[in-house]
């Protein structure tokens, strides 16, 4: 394992340090060090809005947290769930009057964490669960827990973010959420795996002529391992799936976010590629892509991978985009 570490068991206290130290401005360490709140926090009478979940997916939450999308991120080691007492704790720091938004990616232990959490903070709270992995739809390996909550919980966050800073109320952010998360499919691909460091070996192997095709940001298993495939025939893949989903919804004549996203370990020349190669095939089909978004935002370590995912808008969500938004890892209007 070659990593730039002092120890493994030291890597997200130290990671979190980092960050609090490179965005004073930004963010804040909360109590203990156990998550990161804003540095500004909103005016009294504003929703918070609360995330987290296992580190190494970076920025992912912590990098998100500013004015325009989270209150506060809670970070468990590196894929592994935060515990329910952090999560009452960074509650109880952010809340403003106004009641706490939970966005939870769809993953057992985080969904069950912050359940508890919500029953301890006790006041008025609502969770969304985020599901916009669309590779094992109609597969009997999700049966029973669902699709996975993947990168376009990075767009629930930054369109109901803007909401929360604009005054909505909690269940109208509640229901925008929901509606941005109906209306979002995600798909991934792995060409190598990432290496956990407390486990110190890769988390599964592939063959040089080999991908993962529909991966999980943990390294779950996809829908299948597939040769080597060119950036137009993943996009092609991804979006077969992916347009299954968003074309259900009742904003069916809505323009198109398009946001390809980095899993850590590949070069954004190439991630410029497959956007190119989804954005064309997109195009061809009739579909009018009104925002854009490229680069590492939800990743899996140093795993060597993409995804896809699209969200359809309508001029409402288009104009939360748009609004301002200063965090680590996404900045622009501020």
């Amino acid at each position: 394992m070659k990593k730039i570490l002092n120890a493994p068991e030291r890597a997200l206290d130290e990671a979190l340090r980092g960050l609090v130290a490179a965005h004073p401005d930004i963010v804040a360490a909360g109590e203990s060090g156990r998550f990161i709140v804003r540095k500004q926090p909103k005016a009294s009478g504003k929703v918070a809005l609360i995330s987290g979940g296992g580190a190494g997916h970076e920025p992912l939450h912590a990098g998100f947290v500013g004015v325009g999308m989270l209150d506060a991120a809670c970070p468990g080691e590196v894929f592994t769930s935060p515990t329910p007492d952090q999560m009452f704790a960074a509650a109880a720091a952010v809340d403003r009057g106004a009641g706490v938004l939970f966005i939870v990616k769809n993953y057992a232990g985080d969904v069950m964490n912050f359940e508890m959490a919500a029953d301890m903070a006790g006041g008025d709270t609502a969770t969304v669960i985020t599901d916009d992995d669309v590779a094992l739809l109609d597969s009997p390996v999700a049966a029973g827990q669902g699709s996975r909550g993947v990168a376009g919980t990075v767009v629930v966050e930054k369109i109901v973010g803007a909401a929360a800073e604009r005054g909505a109320g909690l269940a109208e952010c509640a229901a925008l959420a929901n509606e941005i998360n109906a209306a979002t499919g995600s798909m991934a691909v792995a060409l190598s795996s990432c290496t956990v460091p407390a486990a110190g070996k890769p988390t599964f192997a592939l063959g040089d002529d080999e991908m993962e095709l529909g991966v999980g940001i943990h390294g779950e298993a996809g829908r299948e391992r597939v040769k080597v495939q060119s950036a137009d025939q993943l996009a092609e893949v991804f979006l077969a799936s992916i347009l299954r989903k968003i074309d259900t919804t009742a904003n069916t004549d809505g323009p198109l976010l398009l946001f390809c996203n980095g899993l850590g370990g590949t070069p954004l020349m190439e991630l410029y590629i497959l956007y190119n190669s989804a954005a064309q095939l997109l195009k061809r089909h009739g579909y009018t892509i009104a925002r854009s978004l490229v680069g590492n935002y939800c990743t899996s370590l140093e795993m060597a991978g993409a995804s896809l995912t699209v969200t359809r808008l309508n001029e409402d969500h288009l104009q939360l985009w748009d609004d301002p938004v200063n965090t680590a890892a996404l900045r622009w209007g501020c």
